[in-house]
């Protein structure tokens, strides 16, 4: 059997080989394959594929096989986030998340108008395009304290076909383009380093989705090698660090990660991937009110990140326990206040989609909230 979905351009390319195709055949094989949101089984023929002889697609056609996720739900909030339950093959359901995104010309102008009181109370933008937030396992074995998806425990990684099956399918019955995706759904991406790494390229690969490589963010709760493995190999998809407290003690109580990789060995990972590819840093900070958002926790945390570029992305948390709450805006504004000292961009992310168990940390495989869309 042949899983040509689990295939980057040059691995399809190997793979077609044996068959007698070439490598330009191939990489047309390589399109039919990944470009096509649509097609569940796309045809490839000698009538499809320029260059490709009947012998070649007979053995193709018969070798290959199209696994496929199966739409369980769709459930949308208010504020147009559209959340959706798949199946896989063996049983087990994971979730991926559609986000609205703006024109960021649109965006900017009505901030600029906001800011100079010309912009109506409740003007809003309409939708130009999507992200998308894509699960890269089932469950998570990480078991961070304030996370849905770590108290289903680890189960298993995902395939590549079977995180590229996410996209294809909620691209294909998108009114607007999907031009991001980000992995940050369930799973922690760098245990699943291959896969995920295989499908960034391949949704970014100019003959497959097309997606900037800008566009796709990889998020990690911080496997240190897997940070370094990353910087030895120059991607250049967006990497996302997620801290959720400046001191180790106070991490501890709320990653577990921290016992195997504690912060200061995280952080020199990170500063070694700064000075390698002398871009901003993203860190992403889970902000919990009576937890981690003091002026101490601000003044901790510019600490901890001194002499570094970031773009720090302040994230409410959404725990339906009610073990955890968000901040209050008073204990918001005091801590970006505090914030200040760090002279780099902080900007306060909006967890949409929490009316459906759509937002940061609360995916787990869950039918909730909002409405049925679809």
């Amino acid at each position: 059997m042949l899983f040509l979905r689990n295939l980057d351009r040059a691995e399809m390319a190997a793979a077609l080989r044996p068959m007698g195709i070439g490598g330009d055949v191939a990489a047309r094989v390589f399109a039919a394959v990944h470009r096509d949101p649509s097609a569940a089984a796309p045809v490839i023929s000698d009538r499809t594929v320029r260059g490709l002889s009947k012998a070649s697609a007979s053995a193709l056609a018969e070798a290959a096989v199209w696994p496929d996720l199966e739409i369980l739900e769709r459930r949308r909030s208010s504020d147009g986030f559209l959340k959706y339950l798949f199946k896989l093959p063996d049983g087990r359901e994971i979730e991926a998340v559609r986000i609205p995104l703006p024109d960021p010309g649109e965006a900017r102008a009505l901030k600029e108008r906001r800011r100079n009181g010309g912009a109506a109370p409740l003007e809003a933008l309409p939708t130009a395009k999507y992200t998308l937030c894509v699960s890269s396992q089932v469950g998570c074995a990480l078991a961070c304290d304030f996370c849905a998806t770590g108290r289903l425990g680890g189960i298993r990684s995902l395939q590549t076909w079977e995180i590229l099956a996410q996209h294809r399918l909620v691209a294909a019955e998108a009114d607007h383009p999907v031009r991001g995706v980000v992995f940050m759904g369930m799973g922690e991406p760098f245990l699943n380093y291959d896969n995920v790494i295989r499908a960034g390229r391949i949704l970014s690969d100019p003959a497959g989705p097309a997606i900037s490589a800008k566009a796709i963010s990889i998020s990690t709760a911080g496997i240190v090698p897997a940070i370094r493995r990353y910087t030895r190999e120059g991607h250049h998809f967006r990497l996302i660090c997620s801290l959720g407290a400046p001191t180790s003690a106070e991490r501890r109580s709320l990653m577990p990660i921290e016992n195997r990789w504690p912060l200061p060995e995280l952080m020199a990972a990170l500063r070694d991937y700064a000075a390698s590819t002398r871009q901003r840093l993203t860190i992403a900070y889970v902000a919990i009110g009576g937890v981690n958002t003091t002026p101490a926790h601000a003044r901790a945390l510019a600490e901890l990140l001194d002499g570094l570029k970031v773009k720090l992305n302040i994230i409410d948390v959404s725990d339906a326990t009610g073990r955890y709450r968000a901040p209050t805006p008073a204990e918001l504004a005091a801590f970006r206040d505090a914030l200040g000292a760090l002279g780099a961009p902080v900007v306060r992310r909006y967890s949409g989609g929490n009316e459906i168990g759509a937002g940061c940390g609360t995916l787990a495989a869950s039918r909730s909230g909002g409405v049925v869309a679809g």
